[in-house]
């Protein structure tokens, strides 16, 4: 059976993966700090404890990966509800850590197995917010950015040899994320929000279908198609009232 490893497997978009990769057959690894909460959540999945901000976390779950899997499933990631001056450095570093240098380690170490048996596929889980200007914080939207082109890149590089790659960037979703960060989005309209299940099914799909990118929701997909079109001072003065509306 082909097999599946899901970082930050315990809630919202990674643990969305976990029954329709199930029921595609996979045998699934699943990834995160709380091993207990895994085992609880995920009976029968192989149990990966590990804080993939550290290098000790990372290397623990290379080393899985090295033995070769079939899909990747990068999801692990974290923001910060304070603006860039008001966070300290450490804080700063360690959403870099999580968002950046986990996804590039952990797909330099999945990928020599898939590209050796000629498939596979890396998912790497980034934002719209990597598409403009950070409207909260500024390392956040710019590693997503990094994100979505990184996996961009991945897919133009080993397509060709039976290796896909899809970065999946969501809107605003119903998941710990904002909880975790501490951030109040009380003023976003309910229009906007996805579900967690609506984000994996469409990354699915557009899995399936040879897209590179995957963006849930009709709203979103005007959203990002607006922020390559518009000129930068417009795209400045959207990003002004969404900044109004979370202060």
């Amino acid at each position: 059976m082909p097999t599946a490893v899901i970082t930050g497997a315990t809630a919202g978009i990674g643990a969305a993966f976990v029954r329709p990769l199930r029921d595609r057959g996979y045998d699934l690894v699943v990834v995160a700090r709380d091993g207990d909460r895994l085992r609880r959540q995920v009976p029968g999945a192989e149990v990966i404890a590990a804080d993939l901000s550290t290098t000790e976390g990372c290397a623990v779950v290379e080393a899985r990966l090295e033995r070769g899997v079939d899909l990747v499933v990068n999801n692990a990631g974290r923001g910060l509800s304070k603006a860039f001056d008001e966070s300290t450095l450490h804080e700063q570093l360690g959403l870099l850590d999580l968002n950046v240098r986990s996804v590039l380690r952990l797909t330099h170490a999945a990928l020599p197995p898939m590209l050796a048996q000629g498939s596979g596929a890396i998912v790497n889980i980034s934002s719209v917010a990597g598409f403009s200007a950070g409207v909260r914080g500024a390392t956040y939207s710019a590693s997503k950015a990094w994100v979505t082109n990184f996996t961009e890149s991945l897919d133009l590089q080993y397509r060709h040899r039976g290796v896909r790659a899809l970065a999946v960037c969501p809107g605003f979703t119903r998941t710990e994320f904002h909880d975790r960060a501490e951030m109040d989005m009380s003023a976003i309209p309910s229009r906007l929000w996805l579900t967690a299940e609506q984000v994996v099914q469409t990354a699915l799909r557009d899995l399936d279908r040879g897209r590179t990118v995957s963006v849930a929701g009709p709203q979103y997909k005007v959203i990002v198609g607006a922020t390559k079109l518009l000129p930068t001072a417009a795209r400045r003065r959207a990003s002004a009232v969404v900044r109004r509306r979370l202060t």
